[in-house]
């Protein structure tokens, strides 16, 4: 079976769930699943394991993230997005590149964040949005967040049901676990006014970008048209391994003794980052723990032969 990761360009209005089960009918497997959600709003980079490549989904889905986005200042909404209904406005009129500046600048850096009401972190084991669907009023605790970047691109303004807004377009790379919808929130309400996000565009998970890309219509028209002889296109697990994950090169030792299940020493002791570790002939041996003097296998991927 084939096997490794494939980045789709996901389209707007399709849920990561309805992009994973039309890929398992693409690809002719069950064995396939995705690094991270997208809200079916958001478009880009939607990166996607099969067959043993869904093995290394868990250490891409703590990778940073670069995202293009717009952000409405001048209205809030019940989701802090554009699927959501308008709930209250704000004014726009003092709002300058100055202070748009300083504003984005405080939410620049290490940040603590409150996740949107309307997301899928668990609440007492239910869903956050579905608690806010079923009436309650959810508040969620603030959570470390890193935002290393956070750029303006472009601001015009307009008009959005005859009141002023302005719509800002940025770029913004930002850590695991961190909503760019929030900030969007949050950049209105810093700047008191309000702000929702009204497109969303991920480009890069980790180092998987949009170059690496493919539409769901390119890949169904591939399908098609070569049946089952059809070559879709996979990244295979080495290439992966090396473009999201720290690469350390083994020892035939080395790579012997993981592949029997054995510890071997840390080339770095304390890195935090999962570690992909290759034989001396480039096959991807094991995701490594280097946090200790020892390392510890994650997944073992090439297993000795007894």
């Amino acid at each position: 079976m084939s096997e490794g990761l494939v980045v789709v360009d996901k389209p707007s209005g399709w849920s990561s769930h309805d992009v994973v089960a039309r890929c398992r009918r693409l690809y002719r497997t069950k064995k396939v699943g995705h690094a991270g959600t997208l809200d079916p709003m958001a478009t880009g980079v939607l990166v996607l394991g099969v067959g043993r490549g869904t093995k290394l989904l868990t250490f891409l889905v703590g990778a940073d993230k670069e995202y293009t986005a717009t952000i409405r200042l001048g209205q809030a909404t019940v989701t802090d997005d554009a699927e959501g209904e308008v709930t209250s406005v704000g004014e726009v009129a003092g709002i300058d590149r100055a202070a748009l500046d300083a504003a984005v600048a405080r939410l620049t850096g290490d940040i603590e964040q409150v996740p949107s009401s309307v997301s899928a972190i668990k609440v007492e084991g239910e869903r956050s949005y579905a608690r806010v669907r079923a009436g309650e009023d959810v508040q969620l605790p603030a959570r470390p967040v890193t935002v290393s970047r956070f750029d303006v691109l472009d601001v015009r303004q307009g008009d959005a049901d005859g009141h002023p807004v302005l719509d800002v377009d940025v770029v913004v790379e930002v850590s695991s676990g961190t909503y760019v919808r929030a900030l969007a929130r949050d950049l209105g309400e810093d700047l008191g006014s309000r702000g929702h996000l009204t497109a969303l565009r991920r480009t890069r998970v980790g180092g998987l970008t949009l170059e690496h890309g493919h539409s769901l219509d390119a890949l169904t028209a591939l399908r098609e048209a070569g049946g089952d002889e059809a070559i879709m296109p996979l990244t295979p697990l080495e290439e992966a391994a090396r473009a999201a994950l720290v690469a350390r090169e083994l020892t035939e030792g080395e790579a012997r003794a993981l592949g029997y299940g054995q510890r071997i020493e840390s080339a770095e002791p304390g890195r935090s980052q999962p570690v992909a570790a290759f034989s001396p002939a480039g096959v991807l041996v094991a995701v490594l723990d280097e946090s200790r003097a020892t390392a510890r296998a994650h997944v073992v991927f090439a297993p000795a032969s007894s």
